[in-house]
């Protein structure tokens, strides 16, 4: 459909050809109809008038001539090439059936029905469902527990993980394990497993040991197993842990895990820790010390072995500590008296396995005090004093039972864990 208007007044076309756009030219002299003398072609004619003079206009003029807009196509769309994307709703998938799996087992499931719906899930899939967030499935972990009290030891041997959640770009991970004890100073109790490279089911078969644990820490105490996946250039991503009540260990059992792993706030952590339990948590912050005596008749002489030290308190800035340990056997004997151990750089759990010697007759050894202090090395600055301990008559507890029983079983290495205190610091080291 097309609208015609009536030419404006100051348009270049004639009034008398309103429907004409371009000028016609004008007639040569070789046209026939022309030519053609009026008497051939019969009667004579009307006269002609003549061609208009021709009109220029401009081009914009040209292109507005009858020009009506036609329908407004739609521009297309990237869905238009692309069929797989589209610019409206797709109806929602239903509900995962590990979702109400994981309902369930909020409901007081234990952990091996847990572990047993999810690995038949598994084996019905084929594989791991996937995890876009924090409540989907992130994975299983298997370790072992064993408590030694006789060497105060808790073994933890991590064997593998299963199922973890893709945390880098290539849609793997590079997993390890971290190992924290609650309550308690979190780099003195840290122990952490080699670092597995793009898998997301690592196995470490990996043995960590704490050491000075007692059957006192084993109703107090709480395993916390993280696993993390380490990033060279940026911060380490945590993945999802397992919590493990130490008090449902038995002594001497190896009982074995396998637990599904659970996002749990991070207060968690600052929480059990601020529980109040007393001065003996106080004093365990300190750090334990394993000492040896054993007294030599033949050479007329104590043994002091210092083995190592366990959870440490961290005094310097990065965390950690450079301890050394030093021993005097008092009253005072001069320097033959005050021995010191080499310095362990940066650690909270330092092994020693030094022995020092003095010669005392074993009647005069009753009256003795052996004083063992623990230090942190500060170059070119005073040390830092961590805890120390008191073996002697005037001891109690442990402490007294175990110079007892060096005094009394001659020839025999005894061994005890001492918890380290701030009372009776040397005011120097």
């Amino acid at each position: 459909m097309s609208v015609s208007k009536a030419p404006p007044p100051h348009s270049h076309f004639p009034p008398n050809n309103p429907s004409s756009h371009l000028p016609l030219p004008p007639p040569t002299s070789s046209s026939p109809s022309l030519s053609t003398p009026p008497s051939a072609a019969g009667p004579p004619s009307p006269a002609v008038p003549p061609p208009p003079s021709p009109v220029k206009i401009s081009m914009q003029e040209h292109f507005a001539i009858n020009v009506c807009p036609g329908p407004i196509l739609p521009i297309p769309q990237i869905s238009d090439f692309f069929p797989r994307f589209h610019d409206f709703p797709i109806t929602p998938l239903p509900p995962r059936e590990k979702q109400v799996l994981k309902d369930k087992d909020k409901d007081g499931d234990g952990d091996v029905e847990k572990d047993c719906r999810r690995e038949r899930e598994q084996e019905e899939n084929g594989e791991f469902a996937d995890s876009d967030d924090d409540d989907t499935y992130l994975g299983t972990l298997e370790f072992n527990l064993l408590f030694d009290q006789e060497n105060n030891c808790l073994h933890c041997t991590i064997h593998k993980a299963k199922g973890l959640k893709a945390m880098d770009s290539n849609g793997l991970a590079d997993p390890y394990v971290k190992l924290h004890l609650l309550p308690g100073a979190s780099k003195a109790n840290k122990l952490r497993t080699k670092t597995l490279k793009n898998t997301l089911n690592p196995v470490w078969n990996e043995t960590l040991v704490y050491h000075g644990i007692t059957a006192a820490d084993m109703t107090t105490k709480t395993l916390r197993l993280c696993v993390c996946d380490m990033d060279r250039l940026g911060r380490n991503e945590f993945i999802g842990e397992v919590r493990v009540a130490l008090k449902k260990l038995k002594e001497g059992e190896n009982k074995r895990y396998n637990m599904g792993l659970e996002r749990i706030a991070q207060t968690r952590e600052g929480n059990s820790q601020a529980v109040d339990s007393g001065a003996v948590v106080a004093e365990e912050e300190r750090g334990r010390i394993l000492v040896s005596l054993m007294y030599v008749t033949e050479k007329s002489s104590l043994v002091v072995g210092i083995i190592r030290c366990a959870h440490l308190a961290a005094m310097d800035s990065n965390g950690y500590s450079d301890p050394f340990v030093k021993i005097v056997l008092q009253p005072d004997m001069g320097k033959k008296s005050k021995y010191k151990t080499t310095v362990k750089k940066k650690t909270l759990n330092p092994e020693f396995n030094e022995e020092f010697s003095y010669e005392v007759p074993h009647d005069q050894l009753a009256k003795k005090t052996l004083e063992i202090s623990v230090w942190d090395y500060d170059l070119g600055m005073s040390n830092d004093f961590i805890g120390g301990v008191e073996l002697g008559i005037n001891a109690k507890g442990e402490r007294l039972k175990h110079w007892f029983e060096c005094l009394k079983y001659k020839g025999k290495k005894v061994e005890y864990w001492h918890t380290l205190t701030q009372q009776g610091a040397p005011s120097s080291d």
